[in-house]
Formats: structure tokens, C-alpha cells, sequence
């Protein structure tokens, strides 16, 4: 499920890599549409309402403890990196990414050194674990803390670092990236049936009526 990814790749794939790639650029595509927001709050009020579970158990081993290789020399946080941002220049040996223009979701802020963005989980594994993922096997918990496509998102450190493991309205990005949160959020929740709480649900309802609302 991808309903917040502009366009696919160019040329590179997963597995494959290119001096020149150009990719979506997920942060800045247009959440205000009314077909991608239509279809976020029709997730939302798809999904299972309950109390977060227990923390019991939980390590961030739990979900493993590297990125995933996807062959030739790519791992998961060069996928998203190719992924997510425009004008993505990679070593054609080594499939390291070089240099871009990414805009951090959770802070707006552009950047174009790639050293400087963590791939963080949009969902993180805690909140995760809270709503479904302790009763995952093993393998299932890797997929998710490697699913590219709709939990894993490039932002700055400091962002990342700030960010905590809470779920709306714990934490929210600022004002200008709510919308294409919110819907990315709804559909990670959606991709691997997580449940979510009741203010959890409120707040995201407001994000994505707020959004609808501006048109």
C-alpha cells in the first residue's frame, strides 16, 4: 500500500543501483488531494479502536538489528533514501547515496546532504509493539521495521531525535507536514493492522478534516 508515493523509481530499483537517480520526493506530495485524503479518513474509521497493550517484552532487538540488504550492494536506508528524495545521485558500485534534495517530514526543513537524515520509523517500533506488533513473529517485526514503502521516512536528526514514541497527540510534526503525516500514519496503521487508541483517532480525525477543510 503506497497511496502517499508520487511515483516509483525511475532507475533504480531495490537491488539495482545507478549513478543518477531520481526519485519521489514522499514528504512534499500533494496529501491535500481529495482522492488521498478521502481515502485516509476512510482507513481511519476502518481501524481497530483499543487501549495500548503492554510494553512486557519489548526490545528493539525485537525488530531487529540492521537494515536489510535488497542485493548489489543496498540496504534499506539507501532505498529510502533514493526513494524519497529528487535528484538522488548514488555510487553505481556501492549504491550509497551521494547527494539530493530531501524535505524532512516531521520539520519541513530541506536538506541536501544526506549524512545529516535519519530513516526513522514513522510509527515507531514501541507504538508498534503497544498495538498489535508483540504478538508478531520474529520475521514479521523485521518487514516491518524495513518496509520502505510506507513506515520508513528520511527526516533530520534532530527531528528524529525529538520526536519520542508516542502517537498522536503525543507528538505531532509541524503545522505545514500534519496533512501528509496524518495520512501516511493511517497508512501504516492500515499495511500491517495496528490498532489505534481513541484520542490517538481523534486527533488524527482533526488532522485529516483540517487538511479536507483547505482543499
Amino acid at each position: 500500500m503506497t497511496i502517499f508515493l508520487a511515483a516509483s523509481l525511475t532507475s533504480c530499483k531495490p537491488g539495482q543501483t545507478g549513478a543518477n537517480v531520481t526519485g519521489s520526493s514522499a514528504p512534499i506530495v500533494a496529501t491535500t488531494q481529495p482522492s488521498a485524503l478521502t481515502a485516509a479518513v476512510r482507513q481511519l474509521g476502518e481501524l481497530r479502536v483499543e487501549a495500548p497493550g503492554s510494553m512486557a517484552g519489548y526490545a528493539r532487538t525485537k525488530f531487529g538489528d540492521r537494515w536489510a540488504s535488497h542485493g548489489n550492494s543496498c540496504d534499506t536506508r539507501e532505498i529510502v533514501l533514493q526513494r524519497q528524495g529528487r535528484d538522488v545521485r548514488s555510487d553505481p558500485k556501492t549504491c550509497k547515496v551521494i547527494s539530493g534534495t530531501w524535505v524532512s517530514l516531521y520539520d519541513g526543513v530541506t536538506v541536501h546532504d544526506p549524512t545529516e537524515l535519519d530513516i526513522d520509523h514513522l510509527v515507531p517500533e514501541a507504538e508498534a509493539w503497544r498495538t498489535g506488533a508483540a504478538s508478531w513473529p520474529q520475521d514479521q517485526r523485521e518487514r516491518f521495521a524495513n518496509d520502505w514503502q510506507t513506515e520508513l521516512v528520511a527526516v533530520t536528526a534532530h527531528s528524529n531525535r525529538s520526536k519520542g514514541d508516542g502517537p498522536p497527540p503525543e507528538y505531532l510534526p509541524v503545522p505545514a507536514e500534519r496533512c501528509d503525516y496524518a495520512v501516511r500514519w493511517v497508512a501504516v496503521k492500515t499495511e500491517w493492522k495496528l490498532t489505534i487508541s481513541s484520542p490517538e483517532k481523534t486527533a488524527l480525525a482533526q488532522m485529516l478534516n483540517t487538511c479536507r477543510e483547505r482543499g
